[in-house]
């Protein structure tokens, strides 16, 4: 398994650290800073008290907690967030509660999302009259059928 060292920093000294709940889990736990209220249908920003420095090729993405999910029906507004290599400010979740119900009570250091960091290419888009042809074409949308 390929590993890669990432500088991170506390910006409040107590915050507990992202950490992987099992070992070869993809995305890291992050943890809320403060203690919010979300009602059905709003959205909040949470912070985690942390910053990190991604190398250069590296992208981090804030994803929802499946159980959170499931559970609560907290996920987050723009999934994936997307952390750039050379972002350096606190990294913030846009928490969203889809429950049409129940407002959803966020404690302070409780797993809000997953931070997966990836490797990603620099992609040099290249314009072309004609794209290749694939069994799929221009398919999309629920166009393979329930097989």
């Amino acid at each position: 398994m390929a590993e890669l060292n990432v500088s991170i920093k506390r910006l409040d000294p107590e915050v507990e650290l992202p950490t992987y709940a099992y070992e070869g889990d993809a995305g890291l736990d992050l943890r809320a800073n403060e203690s919010v209220e979300i009602p059905p249908h709003e959205r909040v920003l949470i912070s985690t008290g942390i910053a990190i420095a991604l190398p250069d090729g590296y992208a981090g993405f804030v994803q929802p907690r499946s159980g959170m999910a499931l559970k609560r029906g907290l996920s987050i507004a723009n999934t994936p967030g997307l952390i750039d290599a050379h972002y350096r400010g606190e990294i913030k979740v846009i928490a969203v509660n889809l429950d049409p119900r129940e407002t959803i009570r966020i404690e302070r250091g409780e797993r809000i999302a997953q931070l997966v960091i990836q490797q990603v290419p620099v992609v040099h888009l290249v314009e072309v009259d004609e794209l290749d042809e694939t069994d799929r074409g221009a398919g999309g949308f629920g166009s393979s059928g329930s097989h």
